[in-house]
């Protein structure tokens, strides 16, 4: 087994995780800031 490219995969995996989340966040931010106005 690789030790890097399981680090590569795991690090990807973070990182996608992250801009899903990031996403949403920011999904949900706005339609709260149009939603006031």
């Amino acid at each position: 087994m690789d030790l890097v490219a399981l680090e590569l995969f795991f690090i990807g995996l973070l990182g996608l995780a992250s801009l899903a989340i990031a996403f949403v966040a920011g999904t949900v931010l706005w339609n709260l800031f149009r939603g006031q106005r």
